[in-house]
């Protein structure tokens, strides 16, 4: 293994004594690691998947979900800037892995552990696939997740050429689970979008290392183009000069354990033991500037790279944006479509508050996560204004849902609308117990819009019009915090330029 050097240990805290807002203070603002304890009791995986012993069920798999494909990556061997993907069914990956359990394969820690080609099968949609089986609950630290409950209800792209595709990236949720037997491993990487991850052991023991954003710039070439793949290997001093400055903060991670990783923090993980995990990435109003820096970041790559053809080509930024979707997992215009619809659901949690002065007046927590929200999307709207994409000659050939009214008419909005009142009603303990009903009476009267004829009239179709929509939200908002003694997030002033003060590598 390369020598790294190790500033710290990731910080472990028994979840079960930690608040809901002592973990966005404490972590999720300062975007900070932990390792949270005590939050597995009563799982189904925790007793299905797991021998008396607490080794891998590997039998049970075979048994249960033999005939899935998945996706499993081989630790030897490099394709790109990852390991080598091929396709099995769990009934080929289980016969694999019980074959080779005597074998004297090299640890992962190892600098020559290439000539071992152990397999690691990773990024498993079981949520997706088996959604009767309840293998976990995720513990409401996590729940406020904006990602997959965009993409329970919504495709992500919503261009009319792909929309009824049942393709991976419309299909696909941000919920996998991970197994591979003791040696394989993840070469060093920031997790997709930039997203917050969390990660549950259900059986086993990783090693992880972790790198501070601040340092992300260090394991990059002079060039900044590529990355180092492998932490413990002999990193060549030529290639990345800067790599012997990095600073780690390491963490063994146990069984029933679950670790939080913070946007932007690249890391590498080992499995010390046969191990199973359950792994999501999210993103909320935290670490949204996050989200779109690094699509700004990519979109500028895929520009450059296709620069010589915009003479010849009919559409050029529809061609960037297509090959943004496909490089990085989606484009300007379904970011846009997803925060924007996001902002309508907050306006209207806050309508709520607005029409039930008594629930409003209890609902301090959740009136102060709402106008947060907001004013993170708004930051975000205000990065995005002078973006190509967004010019009215880009647009006119774009299917963009202008009219609010529309999309509040959405069955898919409204299933959105109420995740979304779910999750602050758990994370807050508070919920209004006939929302559901209001929605469905307001949204699927036309005549009869109720507390949702606030927003029915608006136009939203680019980041402007965004903008403008958080502003109307706000100020309206603005006289019943006055009345209810209320007040906004106390970093609301300076919120946009502290969400931006990122790093972006």
């Amino acid at each position: 293994m390369g020598r790294l050097r190790i500033g710290g240990n990731v910080e472990k805290v028994d979840g079960r004594e930690l608040s809901y807002k002592d973990f966005v203070e404490r972590y999720m603002k300062p975007n900070l690691p932990v390792v949270l304890t005590g939050l597995m009791d009563g799982w189904s995986s925790c007793a299905d998947w797991v021998t008396p012993d607490g080794l891998p069920n590997l039998p049970f798999f075979s048994s249960n979900f033999a005939q899935s494909i998945v996706q499993v990556a081989d630790c030897g061997k490099k394709e790109f800037m990852d390991q080598k993907r091929i396709e099995m069914t769990v009934k080929e990956y289980i016969d694999h892995w019980l074959g080779i359990v005597n074998e004297n394969c090299v640890s992962c820690l190892d600098s020559n552990k290439n000539s071992c080609s152990l397999l690691y099968l990773k990024d498993w949609h079981f949520v997706k696939e088996y959604p009767e089986y309840d293998a976990y609950t995720t513990p409401a630290f996590f729940i406020d997740d904006w990602l997959n409950q965009y993409l329970d209800s919504h495709f992500m792209h919503r261009n009319s050429d792909r929309d009824g595709a049942k393709n991976d990236v419309n299909c696909a949720d941000y919920k996998f689970v991970y197994m591979g037997p003791k040696g394989t491993w993840t070469p060093l990487h920031a997790d997709v979008f930039r997203s917050y991850s969390w990660s549950a052991n259900v059986c086993g023991k990783k090693l992880w290392h972790l790198l501070p954003p601040s340092q992300s710039h260090l394991v990059f070439d002079r060039n900044l183009k590529n990355s180092v793949y492998d932490a413990y290997d002999k990193v060549s001093d030529v290639q990345f000069p800067d790599f012997k400055k990095t600073i780690w903060l390491e963490c063994i991670q146990e069984r029933n354990e679950i670790i939080f990783v913070p946007s932007g923090w690249y890391h590498q993980v080992c499995n010390l033991e046969d191990t199973i995990s359950i792994n999501h990435n999210w993103f909320n109003a935290h670490n949204l500037a996050w989200v779109w820096n690094l699509l700004l970041k990519d979109y500028h790559e895929a520009k450059e790279y296709i620069e010589d053809i915009r003479e010849i080509s009919d559409d050029f930024e529809g061609l960037c944006q297509r090959n943004l979707a496909a490089n990085t997992g989606m484009n300007f215009y379904d970011f846009f479509s997803m925060i924007k619809r996001f902002a309508l659901a907050n306006s209207i949690q806050l309508s709520c508050l607005k029409y039930e002065r008594n629930a409003f007046a209890k609902s301090t927590d959740k009136h102060e996560q709402l106008v947060y929200n907001l004013l993170s999307i708004q930051a975000v709207a205000l990065s995005m204004k002078p973006v190509d994409a967004f010019t009215k000659e880009n647009l006119k050939n774009k299917v963009v849902e202008n009219h609010l009214a529309e999309i509040l008419l959405e069955p898919e909005f409204i299933k959105l609308s109420m995740s979304l009142n779910q999750t602050y009603g758990m994370a807050n303990e508070v919920l209004e117990q006939n929302y559901q009903s209001k929605m469905e009476t307001s949204c699927l009267d036309s005549q009869n819009m109720g507390f949702l004829q606030d927003y029915s009239e608006f136009n939203v179709c680019c980041p402007e019009d965004l903008v403008k929509l958080v502003d109307h939200a706000i100020s309206d908002h603005s006289s019943i915090c006055n009345s209810c003694n209320l007040s906004l997030p106390s970093d609301a002033s300076d919120l946009g330029s502290k969400l931006f003060k990122i790093y972006i590598v």
